[in-house]
């Protein structure tokens, strides 16, 4: 995509969540419409968006049409069937990301593969199909180490703590024959975040490093800057720059990584979307990961990453999202609620950023 798309035109988003619900605001506040392709009857996307389709994610002709509708198409979550991404670009769409980057996020093995050949750096690893496997990797990698689903997993799901060689059976039918892979234990310092942009120009830009807490295996609280030197900060964003030019990337990407007590930065997991501890950009940033998002697969010109000043955010989860009353009537707080119909724990029902001055 060579002409930047003009205002007016039509952004495809796959998925219905609340971030193709935030897209959706960033993409209105620039004059373009957005279309919605979800398999969820009323989405919070869908309620702020022109036009929903609400369909299964194989379903080749309600796709085709949304191709058509689209002058691009983008995803806010990064599990979407292959075989959709195939049928939009089959159907005359273009997809930012690309399927490319989607499938390599998708597989934590491939994912892990990717890294070390780039030249990121991940937690020893190693494929885990059968006993023998998980028995070998053990002994490979050492002890304590996560065992993981390769697909499907997020905010703690698909994941278990092994911490002795006892039990290694159960462990392993816990997971139901779904492909795993073993991942060494990083006694990491914190969880940092890099969240960056690329267009279809090349052009680049990064935010400010940002520190995650997480609770349950949910992203609870991230805070920028993070607490870390202007050598990390900077490993960080050329490793990003070098991963998202490698897989010709356009739109925001974001890489977890372990910051080790010695400096050091463990590739964790990327995300190939907005992601959740970018939402601090849409008050505390010049330009909010969302806009830049649309910005960039829409081929326009990146806007400013700079920081406008320190900020903590805080999801509410679950029954959190009961405090709104309290938390509208704290002048210091940003409120942010979702729309969902139904609060149940571990849900993300919205998010408070805390501007520090």
């Amino acid at each position: 995509m060579n002409a930047a798309i003009a205002p007016g035109a039509a952004i495809g988003i796959l998925g219905g969540g609340q971030l193709g619900r935030m897209l959706a605001h960033a993409a209105s506040r620039l004059g373009f419409d957005v279309h919605i392709y979800t398999d969820e009857p009323d989405s919070p996307a869908a309620r702020v968006a022109a036009r929903t389709i609400v369909a299964d994610y194989h379903d080749h002709a309600a796709l085709a049409a949304f191709a058509g509708d689209a002058a691009v198409v983008t995803t806010e979550f990064e599990n979407v069937p292959a075989d959709a991404a195939a049928a939009l670009i089959a159907a005359g769409a273009i997809v930012h990301p690309n399927p490319r980057a989607l499938a390599i996020a998708q597989d934590r093995l491939e994912e892990k593969r990717y890294f070390a050949a780039n030249g990121l750096t991940p937690a020893p690893f190693a494929p885990v199909e059968t006993i023998a496997d998980l028995r070998a990797a053990v002994h490979a990698i050492g002890l304590p180490a996560i065992l993981k689903t390769r697909r499907l997993g997020y905010d703690g799901r698909g994941q278990a703590r092994l911490e002795s060689d006892l039990g290694l059976d159960q462990a392993l039918e816990a997971f139901a024959g779904a492909p795993l892979i073993l991942e060494g234990f990083c006694r990491f310092e914190r969880e940092v975040s890099i969240i960056a942009a690329r267009n279809a120009a090349g052009e680049f830009a990064a935010y400010d490093l940002c520190e995650n807490e997480h609770r349950g295996g949910v992203l609870a609280r991230t805070i920028v800057p993070a607490k870390c030197d202007a050598a990390v900060q900077a490993k960080a964003v050329a490793e990003a720059r070098r991963l998202m030019q490698a897989l010709d990337y356009v739109g925001v990407l974001t890489i977890e990584f372990f910051l080790m007590p010695d400096g050091a930065l463990i590739a964790n997991e990327m995300a190939p979307r907005v992601h959740n501890s970018g939402h601090w950009t849409i008050e505390a940033a010049l330009t909010s990961q969302f806009e830049q998002h649309i910005r960039a697969i829409a081929g326009w010109p990146l806007g400013p990453a700079a920081r406008l000043c320190d900020a903590e955010m805080e999801n509410l989860i679950g029954e959190d999202a009961e405090r709104w009353a309290a938390l509208a009537a704290d002048p210091t707080a940003r409120v942010h609620l979702y729309g969902k119909r139904e609060a149940r724990p571990g849900r993300k029902m919205g998010h408070v950023t805390r501007l520090k001055r």
